[in-house]
């Protein structure tokens, strides 16, 4: 037996009441004897008695009245077996933890798992009574705290208007959140009952979790023929730099959950709604294939796009969205120099010769008005001969590169190389270490400092640029006259020389930071140091440079999976413009946001990203999309062993596990098996009879028992 109200027991002190008033009554008065009195004495000894019994009688009903009124408001109850048979079943807390994952839309033989747990639950609140509550806890979490539902037809109702979600929450967590709600209750009786078909992924996990003491935990599997499942589990833009009307390359990863080999799979790239490449793979037992495709964007903005597979029954991952960023132009900021030609960088950026696939908006700026220019306005910045780089425009290009900006730098005269080497050194590359110029005389016969020896053509500026040669050779460049360069030395960091000069000395230097990339010409943009900007081959190096470098992390749009979060920073917005994101729908919400050096930086979280493709709004523009996807762990439909299951839940919580066998072959019949484990009977009110019983006889007893008048 158990009190819901213990601490009223000290209450029983008060037992003690009656026996103390007795106690009183055993006070000899002074003796005086009386001669009129003498009679007295020769009352019979049994009178006396008679009246002894009849004190001790009124102090045992009085006391036990008084223990019953005091064990009856501390609620005792009684449960196990005892209790069953004697047919009671007290108040009762029943907590139903009800899997909502997309792996619960799947059937089996005795229909779709999500009709069985309507069922079960049905099953369950027939036996509930008045006083008992019901808890409907959804896993994964629907961002509402669960509310205690005082009758079947209320649960009920919730549970129909419960839908499919996404999310990363376990069984063992929803478990912790359930425990939490339970622990105040006032119920006799403590169940919980968790209805899934017990995917593995969400079982895996060993976060510790408190139940209130006496609480039972009851698991009840349905959907018990796990099965093997075709997955798209990834998309990736390949191509990094992305125009209007060139080809782009895609890759998609396929994941085979089951245990046989799947064989010729047609996998689709759709852009914009429109199917615009296939491809087939062969996908091992267990294991993964990558399906390649080459395609071509045939518009400009953010391009939505999915890459799906067919004729699979579990249809919540047969596709997976991205996003493409294809921009309809790029805002360039070119920083010139004070004695630095630029004429040539004006007319290849004027609006007459990027009129087609790479289209640019060009500022203009002197270098002296660098730092006080926003630069997060930019897609990429040009430094063109820029003499000096003070501390604060350092840190202000810094925080531009990390942030995911571009910086194209070329060489000039007058440039103090030390300031250079300092902003180089925050970003982990090299150094400078001075200018090598040709010789000048007749009698030397050099013209120029070197040629291109070294062309990484697989780096990503030269994508699609040359035509595949047979025999596998390597294509070459056309080479441009130097007349005088930059030495620049390689550091430790993150960077690489696309194109190399003979000696050793780069001509094309990349060093990435952060989120962003530096290309370096040890050139400068003018006819002084080489004839590069007169040849054709500065055209489109210079283009390809610009858009490789505004792509900065946008060629695709973020991704992140329901029930995870993400950090987003978001660049070239005013200051106090109010971010907000739009799902599909056209509903709009506006996420935590809050502005920091150089850009908003939103935070990406919580039930309300469920998976779809957001838009990502400024002041009313679109700026960015995100795509959130399903837990890639949803997509292995193994199964857990019951027992193991019940082995692992009793570890976690120390409490009382059972597993209720709801399968068609099922042992005893489900209302059997239910009634069995919620058993238990509150005594209060027999205490509370008991002393009114007592009472009543104490009253009878000191009214009617006179054996004094014997």
């Amino acid at each position: 037996m158990s009190f819901l109200n213990p601490l009223l027991l000290f209450g029983l002190a008060a037992a003690a009441i009656p026996l103390i008033i007795h106690l009183f009554n055993f006070r000899r008065p002074r003796r005086v004897d009386f001669s009129s009195l003498a009679f007295l004495h020769e009352l019979k000894k049994s009178t006396m008695q008679r009246v002894r019994v009849k004190q001790w009688l009124l102090l045992a009903l009085r006391t036990l009245a008084i223990a019953c009124l005091v064990i009856a408001f501390a609620r005792p109850t009684m449960t196990g077996p005892l209790a069953g048979q004697l047919g009671g079943s007290g108040r009762t807390t029943m907590a139903l933890i009800v899997d909502r994952s997309a792996s619960m839309t799947l059937r089996d033989g005795a229909g779709s798992y999500m009709d069985q747990v309507q069922t079960l639950v049905e099953a369950l609140l027939e036996d509930a009574e008045s006083g008992d509550e019901i808890l409907l806890v959804p896993v994964p979490a629907d961002g509402d705290t669960p509310v205690f539902h005082q009758n079947a037809a209320s649960a009920l109702a919730a549970l129909e208007d419960l839908q499919t979600g996404s999310g990363s929450e376990t069984l063992t967590e929803a478990l912790a959140r359930t425990g939490e709600r339970l622990a105040d209750r006032p119920t006799v009786n403590r169940d919980v009952f968790v209805i899934s078909d017990f995917q593995e992924s969400t079982v895996s996990d060993s976060v510790q979790v408190v139940l209130p003491e006496g609480t039972r935990v009851l698991l009840m599997p349905v959907g018990t023929d796990g099965r093997g499942n075709i997955a798209v589990s990834d998309v990736r833009v390949m191509s990094q730099i992305i125009s209007e009307g060139e080809p782009a390359r895609f890759e998609a990863t396929i994941t085979n959950h089951g245990t046989e080999e799947v064989r010729a799979l047609v996998v689709s790239l759709i852009l914009e709604g429109q199917r615009i490449a296939q491809a087939t793979v062969d996908v091992g037992a267990d294991s993964e294939a990558s399906a390649l495709f080459t395609a071509t964007p045939r518009g400009r903005g953010w391009l939505s796009g999915t890459v799906q597979i067919e004729d699979n029954q579990y249809l919540f991952d047969n596709q997976r969205a991205f996003a493409l960023h294809v921009p309809e132009e790029r805002s360039v900021l070119l920083v010139r120099g004070g004695s630095t030609d630029s004429r040539y960088l004006r007319l290849a950026l004027s609006t007459e010769l990027t009129a087609g696939s790479a289209r640019f908006q060009t500022s203009e700026i002197l270098e002296s008005a660098l730092a006080s220019t926003s630069l997060g306005a930019f897609d990429s910045v040009v430094l063109a001969g820029v003499q000096t780089l003070s501390s604060g425009e350092r840190a202000l290009l810094r925080q531009y590169l990390e942030g995911g900006g571009g910086v194209l730098v070329f060489a000039g005269d007058g440039a103090q190389w030390d300031d250079y080497n300092a902003l180089l050194t925050d970003l982990g590359g090299g150094k400078v270490v001075g200018e090598v110029a040709a010789a000048d005389d007749a009698a030397s016969a050099s013209f120029t400092v070197g040629s291109f020896e070294r062309v990484d053509t697989d780096h990503p500026l030269f994508e699609g640029m040359f035509e595949q040669l047979s025999g596998g050779e390597a294509p070459t460049l056309e080479q441009p006259t130097i007349f005088r360069s930059v030495d620049y030395r390689s550091g430790s960091g993150n960077e690489q020389a696309i194109i190399g000069l003979s000696g050793g000395r780069p001509f094309l230097q990349e060093i990435r930071s952060g989120q962003g990339s530096m290309l370096f010409y040890t050139i400068d943009a003018g006819a002084l140091w080489s004839d590069f900007p007169v040849r054709g081959l500065f055209l489109p190096m210079l283009y390809r440079s610009l858009v490789y470098l505004s792509a900065g992390g946008s060629v695709a749009g973020p991704q992140m999976e329901a029930g995870s979060s993400l950090q987003l920073l978001i660049q070239g917005l005013d200051a106090g413009t109010e971010i907000r994101l739009e799902n599909g729908d056209g509903e709009s919400f506006i996420p935590d946001q809050r502005e920091v050096f150089g850009g908003h930086v939103v935070s990406l979280e919580g039930p309300f990203m469920l998976p779809g493709t957001y838009d990502v709004l400024g002041a009313g523009t679109l700026v960015q999309q995100v795509v959130v996807h399903p837990p890639t762990s949803e997509s292995d439909l193994a199964l857990s062993d019951p027992e193991s299951v019940q082995d692992h839940v009793r570890e976690v919580t120390g409490a009382e596990i059972g597993v209720v066998d709801v399968g068609l072959a099922a042992a005893e019949p489900l209302e059997q098996q239910l009634r069995a484990a919620r058993t238990g009977v509150e005594l209060w009110n027999v205490f509370l009879g008991l002393a009114l019983i007592f009472l009543l006889a104490e009253m009878v007893v000191a009214r009617q028992f006179r054996p004094e008048a014997a």
